[in-house]
């Protein structure tokens, strides 16, 4: 529109827009709609499916304004920014409506209900490179949670947001070579991520004079990254952020670290099966959805602390020892609501009247929750539950009992809590009982049993006769013609204007007078932000707890004994998400025992189905709820606490970075070699059989001995390498297990038991027939079988190595030469 005047309205739009970063669509409300104009209405409308048109050459598109939320919702989730542009004064005639910018929603800073997954955080992070260590800083904008970590490598970066996978995430835009291919990454000011001006940003918003205090002293990078996320939540998003009100340090010593490899291959809180077959599925009996949040906060970042799983455990137990107490505070607990987020929208200015309706009834739980806690005779969450009695009384004395979610519309307020309001309120109704007596009264003055008194916006009170009756009635003389309709004449009266005036003037003083109160209450709720965020917190892990007590005693778990060892025992341990899901058969518990001096190495052979890998994940999964301080599906368990879990299993290729499957088996199997400690667990199923038959024997065996001999730490070694098994022979800790079998007529019958000592052969060919491989292939796998065993020989235990000698049939033949594998 270079060679055209702008109209007053598109000149205040266009001033808007250029505040605005280019890929924030602008959306600009006229009325009853919200418009966009220009790229910003060509991106949206077809992510919208509504239609693109034009004024005055300029491309357009608009979504009805009290529709807009679930059309922003459809933005946000195609990864767009979206800043609202909303009138803050009246339409006058001849005079353009006043409008600002009041928030900017991102996936990472949304706050509004319908756009979050109440059981998940919704986070926004930054990473900041400083010399040898990566920042990283996190804010879940929803509830007030801000936290900051370092690393010495990428690789352990990656793995920590694997496990809070932020929804949108900032990086210097110096430093795009670097995280430019992070998921949901996007490039941000690189003064906002310069360690001196960030942290005094921090200090500045925590009224501190260092962060010291908070355990940031020395970390720079993590110090940068934390300035970064609040310039960009204060200055591009116009976010208030009064709700972050501390910061937290994440510290490796304190958690069991678990890759991101490891994570998925355990299906902690994701499957391809469903979320119902995951650790956090089968896990998750919470009643709130801060619960449902920190449980699998805790299933991703367990504990190595022994003092804190202990109480946890005690907490628990005394939730057994009083199932009737326990299943009280369950109640309590159901009719408490997402206290955190309600609260963070509250503060943040969006929160409406139900969010305060849902606070007061979910506040008004804590008493009976606190009584019922004492006599369970627990502590710790319990001395962060606040008294709120004085804000639920006020909240419950002034709010309607079904209050709307427009909050300038009127009905929110409880009558008797205002007597201006109430005063209000009666004018309005008894104006309009009068306007309702005056029709009857003109009915009988007239003569026409048909006259009505309407109303509409444009005219406000009228009087209407049809057509049909004007002819033979006789109008009064103090009526005055106001509209001629096509079957309809419309007519007012002084006496119907004045009331008019009164009517209508009540209505809106009304209207007004409920909003400032409205404001008020909101505002009363915002000065107990510290306690309504701690209590919130308590809840949360009450709910936890109590969750898990539900579990142990549904499905007969124990309380593990903790320790500070590497000893691993446990008697008849069940896996905890197959014996609440297998449906075909029962499931058959195992026993698990690490001795250091004997079985720390533990060689698990035996054939395919049988139950290898569930049994190894099975010991993973006992473990890591042992170190969130649940009770554990077995009969009796001692878990010596774990630094890492490594779990390494199944085959799978990267092709988006052009890994082969034998390359990504070798970089998980590098990253625990390089990583694991006397103190982790390790659990690796079929290492080495994404290569030749030999090479990945080697490889399997120097694994194996690695594992023995440099790091020592509890392993359990899933293989079809027989050849492994001579390992006992020589190394004093490796210990031989297999899953047993038995055959009968040819088949072979799982028995799903693991039993000391090597299985005497694989099983393969029956396993094979079993899937439904043609009888003609299986035949010819046989007579191959027999030759290869015939003219096989075993590795060379005192070699510490496998031998490799030609072990073809006479009749296969030889291998093509070496071709160039063009997909790795």
């Amino acid at each position: 529109m270079s060679g055209t005047k702008l109209t007053p309205m598109m000149a205040q739009y266009q001033s808007m827009r250029r505040s605005l970063p280019d890929d924030v669509l602008l959306l600009f409300r006229l009325g009853d709609f919200y418009e966009m104009f220009f790229e910003d209405a060509q991106k949206a409308a077809p992510i919208l499916n509504v239609a693109l048109t034009r004024r005055n050459s300029v491309p357009m598109c608009g979504v009805p304004y009290h529709a807009a939320d679930n059309y922003i919702s459809r933005l946000v989730k195609a990864g767009k920014r979206v800043a609202i542009a909303e009138q803050t004064t009246d339409p006058v005639p001849g005079k353009i409506v006043e409008r600002e910018i009041t928030r900017i929603i991102s996936a990472g800073s949304v706050i509004e209900e319908h756009l979050l997954d109440d059981s998940r955080p919704n986070h926004l992070a930054a990473v900041f490179s400083l010399g040898k260590k990566i920042g990283l800083a996190c804010v879940d904008h929803t509830t007030g949670a801000f936290s900051v970590a370092e690393f010495d490598t990428r690789g352990a970066l990656l793995d920590e947001l694997a496990r809070l996978t932020p929804s949108e995430l900032l990086f210097s835009d110096e430093q795009h070579e670097l995280f430019g291919d992070f998921r949901a990454g996007q490039p941000y000011d690189a003064f906002a991520f310069l360690p001196e001006p960030a942290g005094q940003l921090l200090c500045d918003h925590f009224s501190v004079h260092s962060l010291d205090g908070f355990g940031c002293h020395g970390l720079h990078a993590a110090v940068g990254a934390a300035g970064a996320v609040l310039h960009y939540l204060i200055h591009q998003l116009r976010r208030p952020c009064d709700h972050l009100r501390t910061l937290k340090v994440r510290e490796d010593a304190r958690t069991v670290l678990i890759d991101a490899a490891s994570q998925a291959n355990l299906d902690l809180i994701d499957s391809r099966s469903g979320r119902k077959h995951t650790l956090l599925g089968v896990l998750d009996r919470t009643k709130t959805p801060m619960g449902a949040r920190l449980l699998r906060d805790w299933i991703l970042h367990p504990l190595r602390e022994l003092e804190p799983l202990l109480a946890r455990q005690d907490f628990i137990a005394a939730f057994l020892a009083e199932p009737f107490l326990h299943s009280k505070i369950r109640e309590s607990l159901t009719g408490i609501r997402d206290v955190e987020r309600t609260t963070v929208r509250l503060s943040q200015g969006a929160g409406n009247a139900r969010d305060l309706l849902a606070l007061a009834t979910s506040l008004d739980h804590i008493p009976a929750l606190k009584e019922d806690l004492i006599s369970l005779g627990t502590t710790g969450p319990l001395e962060h539950l606040h008294d709120f009695t004085q804000l639920t009384e006020l909240l419950s004395s002034a709010l309607s009992d079904e209050p709307p979610a427009q909050i300038k519309d009127g009905g929110i307020i409880r009558d008797g809590h205002s007597a201006e309001l109430d005063e209000l309120r009666s004018a309005s109704r008894d104006g309009k009982h009068w306007i309702a007596k005056l029709q009857e009264d003109e009915r009988r003055r007239t003569g026409i049993d048909t006259l009505k008194v309407k109303y509409n916006n444009v005219f406000g009170y009228f009087i209407e006769i049809t057509s049909a009756k004007l002819a033979s009635a006789t109008i009064p003389d103090d009526y005055t013609r106001k509209q001629t309709m096509a079957n309809a004449e419309r007519f007012i009266t002084p006496a119907l204007k004045e009331m008019e005036n009164k009517v209508l003037g009540a209505e809106e003083r009304a209207k007004q007078l409920e909003y400032e109160l409205f404001l008020s209450l909101r505002q009363q709720v915002c000065t107990h932000l510290d306690p309504l965020q701690e209590t919130a917190a308590a809840i949360a892990e009450i709910d936890v707890l109590a969750g898990l007590a539900e579990t142990a005693r549904a499905h007969n778990h124990c309380r593990p004994l903790l320790e500070e060892s590497r000893r691993l025992e446990i008697q008849d341990g069940r896996h905890p998400v197959l014996e609440q899901t297998l449906v075909d058969e029962k499931f058959v518990p195992n026993d698990s025992t690490f001795e250091p001096e004997e079985s720390l190495v533990q060689i698990l052979t035996g054939p395919n189905m049988a139950g290898k890998s569930t049994y190894i994940r099975q010991v993973a999964l006992i473990t890591l709820m042992a170190q969130i301080g649940a009770c554990v599906p077995a009969v009796a368990a001692t878990v010596g606490l774990v630094d890492r879990i490594f779990c390494r299993v199944g085959a799978s290729d990267d092709l988006s970075r052009g890994q082969s499957t034998f390359m990504v088996e070798m970089n998980e199997t590098a990253l625990i070699l390089n990583h694991a400690t006397d103190k982790s667990l390790v659990i690796l199923d079929e290492i080495g059989r994404g290569t030749a038959t030999f090479d990945g024997l080697s490889i399997a065996w120097a694994v194996a001995e690695h594992l023995h001999d440099t790091i020592a730490c509890r392993t359990l070694f899933a293989t079809h390498y027989h050849e492994l098994t001579d390992l006992a022979e020589t190394k004093t800790s490796v210990a031989n297990f297999n899953v047993a079998v038995r055959e009968w007529n040819d088949e072979i019958i799982f028995l799903r038991k693991i039993l000391p000592g090597p299985a005497d052969k694989s099983y393969g060919i029956q396993v094979a027939r079993l899937a439904g491989l043609p009888a003609p292939v299986i035949d010819r796998a046989r007579d191959i079988l027999s030759h290869l065993e015939m003219h096989s020989a075993k590795p060379d235990a005192k070699q510490r190595g496998p031998k490799a000698k030609n072990t073809r049939p006479k009749d296969m033949p030889e291998p093509n030469p070496p071709q160039l594998d063009l997909f790795g």
